[in-house]
């Protein structure tokens, strides 16, 4: 039994770690690039809170800043529903959401900041983060970006309950051509996501649409 069960928990790491390895990484990733004032244009997720909260989900802006040790600060605001600020059950930043049912009224325009730190690892464009609030562990990965115009970044989020995969598309404005737009939900799909797990953010009073 005890030797079945190790076998079990070693093929679940095994799948995790190919997970993670099958997720590419932006080629000769220039971190002082990457750096500034981002906007989260689309996001795509197969978690259970991004099921419930997508339809009061908008678009966010974020400021990413290095630290002196080489990490990545990350600063996400977001419109404010209800009494709770807009961060996921599982403390991803970079996307507006409630975080209870009960918070589907926004506050007119009020803000809610969330801040945290994305360590690096020994590969330049991938970073690891733990939520001690939520209790999940996230894989980062910087997939691709021309630094100046947008950037696609997909992550693996695993906690006592399960894993999920997470992509979002940041610009550098408001707005993204049709062609980048299609590209975020083509990598989507290729992540295993479905059309109704992936989400063009909206502005603030606008409908968001999903991918097509």
């Amino acid at each position: 039994m005890q030797a079945t069960l190790l076998g079990i928990l070693g093929l679940a790491l095994l799948g995790t770690l190919h997970a993670q390895d099958s997720i590419p990484v932006q080629a000769d990733f220039q971190q002082d690039k990457f750096t500034g004032r981002w906007y989260s244009i689309g996001l795509a997720s197969n978690s259970h809170w991004f099921k419930e909260k997508r339809h009061l989900m908008k678009m966010c802006t974020t400021i990413i800043s290095a630290t002196a040790d080489g990490n990545l600060e990350v600063t996400s605001t977001y419109p404010k529903y209800g009494a709770w600020g807009g961060v996921s059950r599982e403390g991803v930043l970079g996307v507006g959401t409630g975080a209870s049912p009960s918070a589907v009224l926004p506050r007119g325009d009020q803000c809610v900041t969330r801040n945290s730190l994305y360590i690096k690892t020994e590969q330049p464009g991938r970073f690891s983060y733990t939520s001690l609030r939520w209790g999940s562990k996230h894989n980062i990965h910087v997939v691709e970006t021309n630094y100046d115009e947008y950037a696609l970044v997909a992550t693996q989020i695993s906690k006592g309950t399960g894993s999920s995969t997470m992509v979002l598309l940041y610009s550098r404005t408001k707005e993204l051509s049709p062609e980048r737009l299609e590209m975020f939900t083509q990598f989507s799909r290729e992540q295993g996501l479905t059309d109704d797990e992936i989400l063009i953010l909206p502005q603030t009073g606008e409908a968001g649409s999903t991918g097509r």
